[in-house]
């Protein structure tokens, strides 16, 4: 996560989100603690944050995924992880693999079906080590 720009932001920390992300792991049945990880590494838990390419909130959703998953308010933080878990619920579907369920998320599923696996950019292979070993260790 880079940040570029935030917005008026509430107090920070996991445990003020926790909740909700465990929620919706479990509305979407995700692998425990994967989504935690995930939002983790995307935005160290600030709901406010905007990176450079633009995405926002928690589970730093792209402008047209939020459009597209029905998130009205990305930094809403509620729709955000709900956001966020519905489309890696859709990527897991989709791949059928968490590997690459985590690089269809940072990348795009279109990315990884050309190249086949994670994509060899500068960015989406050490994103998706990150996400892994913080779900693994639970160090996050």
């Amino acid at each position: 996560m880079t940040v570029s720009a935030t917005r008026a932001a509430p107090p920070r920390g996991r445990e003020r989100f926790l909740a909700f992300i465990r929620a919706a792991e479990l509305r979407h049945a995700l692998p425990n603690g994967l989504l935690d990880a995930l939002i983790a590494v995307e935005s160290a838990y600030q709901p406010g944050v905007v990176s450079r390419a633009g995405a926002m909130g928690l589970a730093q959703l792209m402008p047209a995924t939020a459009r597209a998953l029905g998130v009205l308010d990305p930094f809403d933080a509620r729709m955000n992880v709900d956001g966020g878990a519905r489309f890696l619920r859709a990527m897991l579907d989709k791949f059928g693999s968490v590997t690459l369920a985590l690089a269809a998320y940072n990348a795009g599923p279109a990315a990884v079906m050309r190249a086949r696996g994670i994509p060899a950019n500068s960015e989406t292979p050490t994103y998706v080590r990150k996400v892994l070993s913080a779900w693994r260790l639970g160090s996050f």
